[in-house]
């Protein structure tokens, strides 16, 4: 039997336990394969760019291959295999929060407390081609292997021609396909080949495949995303979200929209059970917005600090795993941890967390990105008041915006003072540490279980919710 190959054509990546990819795939047999959800990385240094992705495959146990359109050939040194974990801390990190916060006896003073003033917390031959090129005009750049990949980077003159190589070779192109290799062809680009050989691949308890992740690099003027691809296979609508890692800078999209998560809202206690469908609801109420053609900023700091912190920060190791082969350990203090933050005196890099949900109808352009002003929001005061009412974007200054929502416990019991002093927060009453609990999952949250008229206590305007007051006191 002729053994059946599976090629996934565009970025591909992968997000918790489900299939996620944003290019198309290129089945041999009768395969049919779908995505619904994407992550990558991307670290932006002058014009070179180090784009990782990871991908967790679930499918027939055939060999499959992944391509990837990018502007220059890749070579061996350009191109590395990482941890299966690589997303893990980033995305912990960056991920929509949910705090804790407990009302202290409206009758204690804490003297120091008032007294500080402390802000806001923020198998081919190179040259040639394999069957059928036949003046296609498809050429082989450069071959290498890189742990499981057999990997080829391709040029082509036309994409029909392209279609017609991957045709003739075998592979099973979706309706369409030529259409939306055009204009990458058309931009000269080429298309990284990384063909997995599933014999030398692990799989988890669940007979999942475990992939190494694939880390590339290449220089280019332009920072853009070849997202289009990923339509040709799309079951539904799709998640993608994009870490964006620059020394000074938060990025936006140039060609799309951008909004900001509504943040600092107050939410009831049922939150806690359903936190991230509560917060697919929100996302999903946003991009209705703006008919779904938005990109959603939810997440932009300075990576050496956070506050609260579900984990804590990106350390030099994680940023040089991303691209950053610079970054090397502190040399002073080692990063200190405060009231619900760390802080460090390592490099400090932006970290910018895009989101967005699209289909066919929503998304017609591939993501290009530009360098954007800072932005402040959901951060808290000292005593656990929110320090501000939402995204404030900034002529200057760090940037310190996340999603961030809080559970209030109001205080109780019996008031025995003449002058209460109400709305001051801290953690439990046992003494314990409050912690930051993360959205994890997103794409395959449930959703319509949660009404967020129902749930959300702070009055949100732009999303016709009116919020709900706080309980009357003693």
């Amino acid at each position: 039997m002729r053994a059946r190959l599976a090629v996934i054509l565009g970025c591909v990546f992968w997000s918790g336990t489900a299939q996620a990819f944003c290019g198309f795939f290129v089945a041999g047999g009768d395969s049919k394969l779908t995505n619904n959800a994407s992550q990558v990385a991307l670290l932006r240094k002058g014009n070179r760019t180090v784009m990782t992705m990871a991908n967790n495959y679930q499918g027939p146990p055939e060999s499959f291959a992944m391509v990837v359109p990018v502007p220059v050939v890749l070579q061996k040194q350009d191109v590395k295999t990482l941890p299966a974990d690589v997303f893990d801390h980033i995305d912990s990190l960056s991920a929509p929060r949910l705090v804790e916060y407990w009302e202290r006896d409206p009758c204690y003073v804490d003297r120091r407390e008032m007294e500080e003033d402390r802000a806001p917390s923020a198998p081919m031959k190179k040259g040639g081609s394999s069957r059928g090129e036949g003046g296609l005009g498809v050429k082989v750049e450069a071959q290498f292997v890189v742990g499981e990949y057999e990997i080829v980077v391709l040029s082509a003159k036309d994409s029909g021609g392209l279609d017609k190589w991957l045709r003739l070779n075998n592979y099973k192109i979706p309706a369409g396909a030529a259409e939306a290799l055009a204009p990458y062809v058309r931009d000269q680009m080429k298309f990284f080949v990384a063909k997995v050989d599933i014999h030398k691949v692990k799989r988890d308890a669940n007979g999942t495949v475990q992939l190494s992740p694939l880390r590339f690099s290449f220089e280019s003027n332009e920072l853009r995303l070849p997202v289009r691809l990923g339509l040709l296979n799309a079951n539904g609508k799709q998640d993608l979200i994009i870490y964006v890692l620059h020394p000074t800078s938060r990025f936006e999209v140039a060609n799309y929209p951008n909004v900001f998560i509504p943040t600092n809202l107050d939410v009831v206690d049922a939150v806690r059970q359903s936190f991230a469908s509560f917060y697919a609801e929100l996302f999903d109420a946003t991009m209705g917005r703006m008919q779904g053609k938005a990109v959603v900023t939810e997440y932009a700091w300075q990576t050496s600090s956070c506050d609260p912190c579900p984990v804590p920060p990106l350390q030099p190791s994680d940023l040089a795993t991303l691209g950053d082969d610079a970054s090397v350990a502190p040399a002073g203090q080692p990063m200190q941890k405060t009231r619900g933050g760390f802080y460090g005196n390592f490099a400090s890099w932006v970290l910018t967390r895009l989101h967005t949900r699209y289909s066919k109808e929503s998304l017609s352009e591939d993501l290009v990105f530009r360098e954007a002003r800072p932005v402040t929001g959901g951060r808290a005061n000292y005593d656990g008041t929110s320090g501000d009412a939402g995204a404030s974007v900034q002529a200057g200054g760090e940037n310190n915006f996340q999603g961030r929502y809080i559970i209030r416990h109001y205080w109780s019991g019996a008031v025995k003072c003449d002058q209460p002093r109400y709305n001051v927060w801290g953690g439990p009453p046992d003494g314990g540490q409050p912690t930051a609990n993360a959205a994890k999952g997103l794409a395959t949250a449930e959703r319509g279980k949660v009404r967020l008229p129902s749930v959300v206590r702070s009055p949100v305007p732009v999303l016709g919710i009116a919020g709900q007051p706080p309980p009357r006191r003693k």
